[in-house]
């Protein structure tokens, strides 16, 4: 009888073995126009992304572990801040924000009834948070061409009630973070960045999310890397970093590394805490300082988050690339198109290409859409559009500026289609020319794409 192989030998075999299975099982195909589909978005992977979720799996640790402090340290360090909580979505990440900011520990803290200025151009999981926790919106218009929050209606948006501003990088492009940095330093407010849309965007040379008090991050497939489905909380605070990271974990005041070779705990005062009104001493891990949640994800997605994260800079170039490419393809129509507009001062990580139909195009947003779709490109509408006319939000306590003409022209005539890394040359320009034959057949003009 042949001596047992090691465990350590049988998971070096099954990791070489998911390897060879990724190359195969995942090699690019070639693309065929019409008949493959042209993704707004997707996850872009290999073998190494297969390789480290099941390397995770051997643990059989499950929940979140050595993979998720790794991930966190990862993160943190790649936007030069000290703290980053890795959550189970991008939208639980905006409710752990807005849930920090209203917590008992966080120094003036926000309250219900307190407002908080938002775009309504948005996505829905950045203004739901705000709602639940009885804050109340103030709605501000969108740029057409940025489609962020019109930086000019910030100070007709203000009253002595407004506390906050949650700023989304829409669709990868920088808000004009000079502008609303000034106007909240003026006004003594927290600022929060959803930078679910925009992680790797830079406004005057530094990363969005790093502005804020607070900022949000989302992994869900479509976006710049992926854990699967995961999220982030991000700080240059240590403090709300540390009251985010309690929130996460149920409302738990401890927030040593768990080491099960050490009753103790990290700290060495585990069980020598007290909870007021009880006279004996009480189990750190189990003193609950905050209203909380269990948000946390598990170590095999946070292992997808590593090796994702080391690859964002190059999916980085490639959304740009792309997004360069795409534009000059559609630029000869801007007469039918608002084609989307960078930012002054700033460096996009795309997130997708948005479109805006003029009103006098002749033709609606449904046509062109149902002509792409027909002929295998996926489209996506601009979010919510205007929020204030989606059914679940028409009747929340909320205050509205202005007209809201820009945001409900986008919910009317706004699209958007991909850029993602697993668009090459051949799916763009395939895109520019069914773009260009619609407009020829519906409106007589030249292939010029």
């Amino acid at each position: 009888m042949s001596d047992p192989v090691s465990p350590e030998v049988l998971r070096q075999q099954i990791l070489e073995l998911v390897a060879a299975y990724g190359r195969q099982a995942f090699a690019p195909r070639p693309f065929q126009p019409g008949t493959s589909r042209v993704q707004y978005a997707g996850r872009v992977f290999d073998e190494l992304e297969l390789s480290a979720m099941v390397d995770a799996v051997l643990d059989a640790w499950l929940t979140l572990g050595r993979h998720g402090r790794q991930f966190e340290r990862d993160l943190a360090a790649f936007l030069g801040l000290p703290d980053a909580v890795v959550v189970n979505s991008g939208s639980s990440a905006n409710l752990l924000a807005t849930a920090t900011l209203c917590a008992r520990q966080t120094k003036d803290r926000l309250r219900p009834g307190d407002e908080v200025i938002t775009p309504a151009v948005t996505f829905p999981t950045t203004v739901a948070p705000l709602v639940l926790y009885g804050l109340i919106p103030v709605f501000v218009d969108c740029e057409l061409g940025t489609y962020n929050l019109d930086v000019a209606q910030l100070e007709a948006a203000y009253s002595p009630k407004v506390r906050a501003v949650v700023i989304p990088h829409t669709l990868g492009n920088p808000c004009d973070m000079d502008a609303v940095m000034a106007f909240a330093e003026r006004h003594h407010l927290f600022v929060v960045e959803d930078n679910c849309d925009a992680l790797g965007s830079r406004y005057r040379g530094r990363f969005t999310g790093t502005f804020g008090h607070l900022a949000t991050c989302s992994f869900y497939p479509a976006h710049h890397i992926t854990l699967g489905e995961g999220g982030a909380v991000v700080s240059r605070l240590p403090e709300l970093a540390r009251i985010a990271r309690c929130i996460r974990n149920w409302g738990r005041d401890c927030h040593c590394e768990y080491d099960e070779t050490d009753p103790n705990g990290a700290c060495g005062h585990r069980f020598n805490y007290k909870i007021p009104g009880s006279a004996e001493r009480h189990d750190h891990r189990y003193l609950f300082t905050e209203v909380g949640f269990n948000l946390k994800p598990t170590d095999v997605q946070a292992a997808l988050g590593v090796v994702q994260l080391r690859k964002l800079p190059q999916f980085a170039e490639a959304r740009v690339r792309n997004f360069a490419h795409l534009f000059a393809r559609l630029e000869p129509y801007q007469d039918v198109f608002i084609l989307p507009r960078v930012t002054v001062g700033s460096q996009p990580d795309w997130f997708a290409f948005p479109l805006t139909i003029r009103p006098d195009a002749g033709f609606g947003r449904r046509e062109l859409t149902t002509f792409l779709e027909s002929r295998g490109i996926e489209t996506r509408v601009l979010f919510s559009g205007n929020i204030v006319r989606q059914p679940a939000y028409r009747d929340i306590a909320c205050r509205v500026v202005g007209e809201l003409r820009h945001s409900d022209l986008v919910l009317e005539r706004t699209f958007f289609i991909g850029i993602y890394p697993g668009l090459g040359s051949e799916q763009l320009d395939y895109m520019a020319e069914t773009i260009a034959k619609f407009l020829s057949q519906r409106l007589g003009k030249l292939a010029a794409a």
